[in-house]
């Protein structure tokens, strides 16, 4: 197997293994093949000579993911040994390549009502999993990824039956504790996204388990800073953005102390990495535009995004989106920044009325979607809430618009608490 990173000589530490140079061993003074780097001097010795060398990283240490260098090969895949179909298509243009990646194709097995209780189940043990991994992490104790890889696994199942259970509890638990909440629904948009792309069941796991560490980090941000309320200085956003580093500096060590027996995967640790990175070039930490930003890291700034559009933040005093001012405010980001051939499958991925979200009817009712139909995105399956007076039903109607004809239809989507409506009181 494959075990190379080639890496920026800017980021050798003390314990790495060099296994190549960017030039022939016999143009410098090295004796062997292959350099264990045990002091300062052979770092500056490295420099001297290269530009970039390749880390063998099951003979010693990693480097950061921040000084790997991503050219096509790499990106390709770097530590596999021979690229799968998913990989091909992940360093090539979607627009060009999009149907290579398409290699699955999942039904829903399970109906919404009969999926929701163990999608309830998979979701409340995956944040209390990860509520104790963050506890770990503030106290000092090692954390086992292989529990929370374990959860997500769990919650992946749940949504490859049918993605409209979890899907809506993620919704319901958007005025939760911020933290939980937001690592959770990441998670599971990242799976249904992967799910709508076709992915194996493996890359399903990665994007997921990918999503919610996201913002591990985060844990290491003053907490003064990390929950102020309205604008942030410059000098705390700058701080803020440090928990991407945060993030992967955790993970590397976590992984270090365990001897690789977490066994996180290296495109995990890229998504970690990459996911504030921006396809003009504009994101951080490392300023990454296009390709060079590997395909983890690109789908994971959309659904990234999309979950911070629509969720309450401490920082801003504004109300957060409606996932159709979302989509719509994604749509205006595509080629920009971000791949437009990914929004434009994400967007399919959500549907113009996600489930879970409020909608209004021409006829004034309104209620919350619990299912979506892929071939008529424009007529789901809704819950009435308000009758066309805007006072609650007694008892909750359910309708399919599909079999409505124009008597009712979507008039507009909703953000969320739209008049009063408390969606946790109401389902949770």
């Amino acid at each position: 197997m494959k075990t190379e990173v080639k890496t920026s000589v800017d980021g050798l530490e003390i314990g790495m293994f060099v296994s190549r140079l960017d030039r022939p061993w016999i143009r410098t003074p090295f004796d062997l093949e292959g350099v264990k780097i045990t002091s300062p001097e052979d770092i500056e010795r490295i420099r001297k000579y290269c530009s970039y060398v390749y880390i063998d990283v099951e003979q010693g240490i990693s480097p950061h993911p921040r000084y790997w260098i991503l050219d096509k090969a790499a990106d390709q895949q770097l530590f596999g040994e021979t690229p799968n179909p998913q990989s091909q298509a992940a360093i090539a243009e979607i627009k060009r390549e999009y149907q290579s990646l398409r290699k699955t194709t999942y039904q829903n097995t399970e109906e919404f009502r009969t999926e929701i209780e163990t999608a309830t189940k998979a979701s409340e043990s995956l944040t209390h999993e990860y509520r104790q991994l963050l506890v770990d992490l503030e106290k000092g104790r090692d954390i086992d990824l292989s529990v929370v890889k374990a959860g997500v696994s769990d919650m992946v199942e749940s949504v490859n039956r049918n993605p409209a259970a979890m899907m809506w509890i993620v919704q319901l638990k958007k005025l939760d504790e911020y933290t939980y909440s937001r690592a959770l629904g990441t998670s599971v948009w990242c799976a249904t996204f992967g799910r709508h792309l076709g992915l194996e069941i493996s890359g399903i796991n990665k994007l997921a388990l990918g999503g919610l560490l996201l913002d591990l980090g985060k844990s290491r941000i003053p907490p003064d800073i990390l929950n102020k309320k309205g604008e942030l200085t410059d000098a705390e956003l700058e701080i803020i953005r440090q928990h991407v580093d945060q993030s992967v500096r955790v993970l590397i060590s976590e992984e270090r102390k365990k001897g690789g027996k977490n066994s996180l995967d290296y495109d995990v640790l890229q998504m970690v990495a990459t996911h504030h990175e921006r396809y003009d070039g504009s994101g951080y930490p490392q300023g990454l535009a296009n390709n060079d930003i590997p395909m983890y890291g690109r789908i994971a700034g959309i659904v990234d995004s999309y979950d911070a559009m629509t969720s309450e933040r401490p920082y801003r005093e504004s109300r957060p989106l409606s996932p159709h001012e979302a989509i719509t405010e994604l749509y205006s980001l595509r080629d920009d920044k971000f791949q437009g051939e990914l929004v434009e499958q994400f967007i399919q991925t959500v549907g113009l009325y996600p489930t879970g979200s409020l909608v209004e009817l021409n006829t004034g009712q309104v209620g919350a979607v619990i299912e979506t139909n892929g071939l008529r995105r424009l007529q789901p399956t809704v819950m009435l809430l308000l009758d066309e007076n805007k006072e609650p039903y007694s008892q909750f109607k359910r309708i399919d618009l599909t079999t409505t004809g124009e008597a009712f239809r979507v008039e507009r989507g909703l953000e969320p608490g739209a008049y009063g409506i408390n969606m946790q009181e109401l389902f949770l």
